[in-house]
C-alpha cells in the first residue's frame, strides 16, 4: 500500500498491466498505447473515460464501467485538464472506492465551448474523436447561424465535421434546405436523415469504422438518441418528443456518454446544447467562414477589418450582391464575440498554456497517427 500524497487517500499498487487486446473496441491503438508506456508507470493501467455525470465520472479499462475521480491539479473542474469523455487516462485501480485518474493523456481532438452561464471558463465536451456529427432537425430547429457557431468549433477541434439534417420527414423540400446549408458549409459532408424510416442512414457508415470515434452534438429535440438507439439496434437512451406549441426539443439526454456500436466504432452522445458559446479569439472565426476568408485575401489592406476600408473586397462582394449580408452579419458577430472573450481569458492561466500547445498538439498528433 502507498499513501496519496493528493489528500489522503490510500492506493494499491498493481504489478499487472491491462491487455492493450481488451480495449480495441474502445479505439484503443498505437498512439495512445505509446503516450501511455511513455508515462513508465507500470503500476498503472490505461482506460477510457466513458461518461460524464454532473462532474462523476466512469472509465473502463477493457473490463467494464467503474467509477473514478481524478487526483490533483485534475480536479480544477472548470480547467480544460478535467478528464473529458473519450479521453484516455492512466488509472490506479483502488481495491475499493473509486479508481484514482493520475494522468490525462494527450488529446488528439477536442471539441471545447465556453463554460454555459460562465463567461470565463471554457469544456471540453468530447475529447479524441475522429468525426463531429452536427445534427439540426429539418423543422423549427434549423438554423444556419446557428450551424455557423457550431462549424467554427468543430474545425478548431481537429475532428471531421459531417451535418446531419434529420427528420427530413418534417420538410416539404429537405434538398433545398441542403443547398442553403451548403451555402455555409463549404466543405463537410451533409447527410439528410430519417432516422425511423431509415432514410440515408447508410451514408453514415464510412464514419462508423472499428476504432474509430464519433461524436454527437446538437440542440435537444433534434433525434440525437434516436439515432444512437438505432446505431446500438436496441433502446439504450431516453428519447422524447419535442413540443407541439414551439417545436423546441426536450432535453433526454443529461450526461455524456460514449456507448461501443456494433461496428466497432466509439460513439459519444452528448446533452442538447440550448447555447454554444464560443471559445478562441478572433481569428478563429475565419475556419468557418472560407467565402470570406478567400475575399479577405483580395483587400487593399493586410489588415482590413471589412468596415469602411478603400479596396476592401468583402464590401465589394456585398455591394454585388455575391456575399449573403446575414452571413456577412454573422461573421461580425462571431469575430466580435470572440475578441471580447479573448481580452476576458488574456490573463487567465487555463487560456495561455491551453492555446499555446492545442494546434502544436493536434499536429503532432495527426502525423504519428498517419505511420
Amino acid at each position: 500500500m502507498v499513501s496519496d500524497d493528493h489528500g489522503g487517500r490510500v492506493c494499491s499498487t498493481h504489478s499487472e498491466t491491462t491487455d492493450p487486446l481488451n480495449l480495441i473496441h474502445l479505439g484503443y491503438g498505437p498512439h495512445f498505447q505509446r503516450q501511455f508506456s511513455d508515462l513508465d508507470r507500470p503500476e498503472l493501467r490505461p482506460a477510457r473515460v466513458i461518461r460524464e455525470d454532473r462532474g462523476r465520472l466512469q472509465v473502463d479499462d477493457g473490463e467494464g464501467p467503474r467509477a473514478a475521480e481524478p487526483l490533483g491539479r485534475l480536479r480544477r473542474k472548470d480547467g480544460l485538464d478535467w478528464p473529458a469523455v473519450g479521453d484516455w487516462v492512466a488509472v490506479d485501480p483502488l481495491d475499493d472506492g473509486p479508481w484514482l485518474i493520475h494522468h490525462v493523456l494527450p488529446r488528439t481532438s477536442a471539441f471545447i465551448r465556453g463554460r454555459a452561464g460562465r463567461r470565463d471558463t471554457s469544456q471540453c465536451v468530447a475529447a479524441n474523436i475522429d468525426t463531429l456529427f452536427i445534427a439540426m432537425a429539418l423543422d423549427g430547429d434549423f438554423n444556419l447561424r446557428r450551424l455557423e457557431r457550431y462549424l467554427v468549433l468543430s474545425r478548431r477541434s481537429g475532428a471531421e465535421p459531417v451535418i446531419l439534417l434529420t427528420k427530413a420527414d418534417r420538410c416539404l423540400d429537405p434538398d433545398s434546405v441542403r443547398e442553403q446549408t451548403r451555402a455555409v458549409a463549404t466543405h463537410e459532408a451533409i447527410l439528410v436523415l430519417c432516422t425511423p424510416e431509415q432514410r440515408g442512414i447508410d451514408a453514415l457508415q464510412p464514419y462508423l469504422a472499428q476504432g474509430s470515434t464519433i461524436a454527437i452534438v446538437g440542440s435537444s429535440g433534434v433525434g440525437k438518441s434516436t439515432l444512437v438507439n438505432h446505431l446500438l439496434g436496441q433502446t439504450t437512451m431516453a428519447t422524447a418528443e419535442i413540443r407541439e406549441r414551439d417545436e423546441k426539443g426536450r432535453h433526454t439526454t443529461r450526461h455524456r456518454q460514449l456507448v461501443s456500436l456494433p461496428s466497432g466504432a466509439s460513439l459519444i452522445d452528448t446533452p442538447g446544447m440550448r447555447e454554444l458559446q464560443m471559445w478562441g479569439d478572433e481569428h478563429d472565426v475565419t475556419a468557418g467562414f472560407d467565402d470570406i476568408e478567400q475575399l479577405a485575401t483580395q483587400c487593399r489592406f493586410g489588415d482590413c477589418q471589412h468596415d469602411r476600408e478603400p479596396g476592401c473586397a468583402v464590401q465589394a462582394a456585398l455591394e454585388e450582391g455575391t456575399l449573403d449580408p446575414p452571413r456577412f452579419d454573422s461573421f461580425t458577430k462571431l469575430r466580435t464575440e470572440m475578441r471580447r472573450h479573448a481580452e476576458r481569458q488574456g490573463t487567465t492561466h487555463e487560456r495561455r498554456r491551453y492555446e499555446r500547445g492545442f494546434s502544436k498538439m493536434i499536429k503532432q498528433a495527426k502525423r504519428l497517427k498517419r505511420r
